[in-house]
């Protein structure tokens, strides 16, 4: 049962894909690779729907018996009131209470359960869409007095080898290609963009976040026709300051798309906080799609279907 829902505690899965022309985002885990490494640890699938927990954390009591786990930002985690380790299995019994406070560093901690959260998939994912509603938990973040139901079962003691544990940072460099309009920007703005160490502003969120920093300028005046934006895009709007879109973008956008983050550090913007700083590492389309294999190569002796968790 839900005592306290946290600031924004969803039940998060796998994106929803091959119906962007309907113009249903990807949404989905904000950090698809901290999910899987709560998956991992109970033997789900790396998709199993779980808890995506955003800064401050939700209390829960248990009803049932059950394993679980926590993976992501390091969130202050009691359960009874004794302190526990994210990347640990831990088992709780019913009438135990888990308290988790705020996010040490990094924004998003996953909470998965052995056996996944139920609930229903809505259009191919059981991710909730806040925007529109769906998916999820009645397609909303919790509240309290909410129930959670699950399948519990036993699994065994296992903890996430140091190798294969994230560091969250402060500071993030993000490695990022030109985009359709990025010639929309001057010689020096285009070095602006790539040079700034950027503040995230207070306007960010799973939609996305706008960046502090130098006033940009681009020739269409910060506007144009519509046209397809994904995560990752980093739009400039008619003000100057870059906005970079997260995972429950829209289809499309009507601001030039000056750079896009490549696939390999696209996940991380799930971990990206307001007064972090960030900055944008150009690299070349190759460049990039020899990063992201290589990224792969690391992760797949711990998460085997790692080719699908970066999609």
């Amino acid at each position: 049962m839900v005592l306290k829902p946290g600031l924004q505690t969803t039940v998060q899965s796998r994106s929803r894909g091959g119906m962007r022309h309907l113009g249903v985002p990807a949404c989905g885990a904000a950090d698809p690779l901290s999910l899987a490494l709560a998956n991992r640890l109970l033997g789900n699938d790396w998709d199993a729907p779980a808890l995506e927990l955003t800064l401050l954390g939700p209390d829960l009591q248990f009803d049932t018996a059950c394993c679980f786990a926590l993976a992501g930002a390091p969130f202050a985690a009691t359960l009874n009131g004794a302190a526990i380790a994210c990347h640990e299995v831990q088992r709780a019994i019913p009438g135990d209470l888990l308290v988790t406070g705020a996010a040490l560093k990094g924004a998003r901690a996953y909470l998965a359960v052995a056996g996944g959260i139920v609930v229903e998939e809505v259009l191919g994912s059981a991710s909730t869409y806040l925007p529109a509603g769906l998916g999820g938990y009645r397609g909303r973040a919790l509240a309290k007095g909410d129930q959670l139901s699950f399948t519990p079962r036993e699994v065994q003691d296992l903890t996430t080898p140091v190798e294969f544990r994230p560091t969250m940072l402060s500071a993030w460099a993000l490695r990022a290609c030109a985009s359709f309009e990025t010639q929309k920007l001057s010689g020096a703005d285009i070095a602006r963009l790539f040079e700034t160490n950027w503040t995230v502003s207070r306007r960010a969120d799973r939609m996305g976040m706008l960046l502090e920093g130098p006033a940009l300028t681009v020739t269409s005046g910060g506007r144009m026709p519509s046209a397809a934006v994904f995560p990752g895009t980093v739009q400039c709007p008619e003000g100057g300051a870059p906005f970079v879109l997260a995972v429950d973008a829209g289809t499309t956008g009507g601001y030039p798309r000056i750079a896009q983050l490549a696939r390999v550090d696209r996940h991380l913007l799930g971990q990206v906080r307001p007064g972090d700083h960030l900055r944008f590492l150009r690299r070349e389309p190759h460049a990039a799609v020899e990063a992201l294999h290589a990224k792969l190569d690391y992760w797949r002796p711990w998460l085997p279907d790692i080719d699908s968790i970066l999609c």
